[in-house]
């Protein structure tokens, strides 16, 4: 009786030493697997992952280095290489399948959970932490971004980890982590360029530092920046300096930016609110506002009990984002908001813990944080049939270059808004990639319009007399033959050869 006494008290002792680090272990069990389970079928394959996987393959198999990365989604300009690195060993891991980078992404949207509870821990505490990551891990609209491989996917672990390394320096002011600083907005910069809004936040944060630091400091805090720009600024001046001048003209001359009157006011009012109803309740309004409201009440409230470094840096991290988005005027889609997309968690799990001394308080946010659990859960992306983009792309391509019959071909799809370059990819990696048909400027003699063209369309289509350049290019041609494959249509056109 005695021993199972002490061997019961051996075991009340350890949990009361470790239940956080177990709370936490399941915490990240649980996020690997709503970002990794079957996500091959779940994850998103259309023509910009072709495009990087593309530029990727051709590094591996063709030794075809670039310095260039993918193209801004507005403004016409490129980013930074550094995306196509991150992809190189996990795409040559899995053996040119294009589920290794859609891995790497959901490793590092689980690594984001982790730097969740860390900077919940640093800037409030760990309760705060502990649950900031767990209702982190269940938003669905983070799971979609974390289970599929695309440059902006990645944006929220490298503001995390700038935000870290900015506390830091407020505690210690050591050279590695200027360095560090500087590394995550170098990096940054090349995965979106609204992660600009974060130099001027690190700016200011450095600014009002300016008595406790030294140039040596700023000197490895800006070597840190440049350093991982190197191939990109080596493609600016040897081209120069194109995308600089693009993205200066987008922002001071475009009409998508500029200050709008009160409209500035009403997508500033919008963002803030709407980074709980996507982010944290799954679009229930209502209780999205009631979380925001209730997150700041509860913030000023309880602002003495927290470290006035932290509180300002978090502050920070959320208004001067939010405040340069009023300067844009065209939708704002949700993974831009990716540099705060942890800021509404943190705000909830403080919120949610922090009146835990009143068993009323207590019981009520316990049963608001089982209520967003729930409805998190329930909205996981598995309970949708999956899209399994990828092996659809990889059927089609095949059947094309079945019906090519190992001869060159030209080829055309016609869609809505999607490109080509999936398609592409598994031709290239077949061995058997595209003649692109080139004007009479470029090939006069048309030797770039072979004798037969493949066209897939994904809308519905009449591929003759099309004014798509791939197929208007090819010349008067004939249908051969076509062919339901899947979710398209494919056609086999030759040149008309009369009757």
């Amino acid at each position: 009786m005695v021993k199972k006494q002490r061997i019961g008290s051996q075991l009340t002792g350890w949990w009361q030493r470790n239940y956080r680090l177990i709370i936490l272990v399941a915490i990240l069990i649980l996020a690997a697997y709503l970002r990794l389970w079957r996500i091959q079928d779940y994850m998103t394959f259309l023509g910009d992952e072709g495009r990087d996987v593309l530029a990727v393959k051709r590094m591996i198999v063709d030794h075809d280095p670039t310095f260039i990365g993918p193209t801004a989604s507005v403004g016409g300009f490129f980013l930074g290489p550094i995306y196509y690195y991150f992809m190189i060993p996990f795409l040559w891991l899995f053996n040119l399948n294009p589920v290794g980078p859609a891995v790497m992404v959901g490793l590092i949207g689980i690594a984001t959970v982790f730097l969740v509870y860390l900077v919940g821990k640093r800037i409030f505490d760990e309760k705060t932490g502990l649950v900031a990551a767990l209702l982190y891990s269940l938003s669905p609209v983070v799971i979609n971004y974390s289970h599929s491989s695309w440059n902006p996917n990645v944006v929220p672990f490298f503001s995390l980890l700038a935000v870290y390394f900015l506390l830091n320096l407020y505690e210690k002011k050591r050279v590695k982590d200027f360095f560090a600083l500087g590394m995550m907005l170098g990096i940054g910069l090349q995965l979106h360029y609204l992660f600009s809004f974060l130099f001027l936040f690190v700016f200011l944060h450095l600014f009002w530092m300016r008595k406790k630091i030294n140039r040596y400091h700023v000197l490895i805090f800006l070597s840190g920046i440049f350093l991982p720009l190197i191939p990109f600024l080596l493609f600016e001046v040897a081209h120069n300096f194109l995308n600089t001048k693009l993205l200066l003209s987008f922002i001071f001359t475009s009409s998508d930016t500029g200050f709008s009157g009160g409209n500035f006011f009403i997508i500033v009012f919008d963002l803030a609110g709407r980074l709980f109803v996507r982010l944290v309740v799954n679009n229930l309004h209502i209780l999205g506002l009631f979380l925001a409201i209730f997150s700041v009440v509860a913030l000023f409230l309880k602002r003495q009990s927290l470290s006035k470094n932290s509180l300002v840096v978090f502050l920070t991290w959320l208004l001067i984002p939010v405040f340069l988005f009023g300067f844009y005027k065209k939708e704002i889609y949700d993974y831009y908001l990716g540099i705060v997309f942890a800021v509404p968690f943190l705000l909830s799990g403080f919120l949610l813990t922090a009146f835990w001394k009143n068993k009323i308080l207590l019981v009520v946010s316990l049963a608001v944080l089982l209520f967003l659990i729930k409805i998190n859960w329930d909205a996981r992306p598995f309970v949708y049939v999956p899209n399994r983009q990828l092996n659809q792309a990889r059927t089609i391509s095949e059947f094309v270059l079945e019906k090519a019959g190992g001869k060159p071909f030209n080829f055309a799809l016609v869609t809505g808004q999607n490109s080509d370059h999936a398609y592409r990819y598994f031709f290239e990696i077949k061995n058997n990639p595209v003649v692109v048909v080139q004007n009479k400027e470029v090939d006069p003699e048309r030797k770039s319009v072979t004798d037969q063209l493949l066209v897939v369309c994904e809308i519905t289509c009449e591929p003759l007399g099309n004014s798509l350049w791939e197929i208007a290019g090819f010349g008067r041609a004939e249908i051969v033959g076509e062919w339901n494959v899947s979710v398209v249509k494919v056609y086999k056109l030759v040149h008309y050869q009369g009757n």
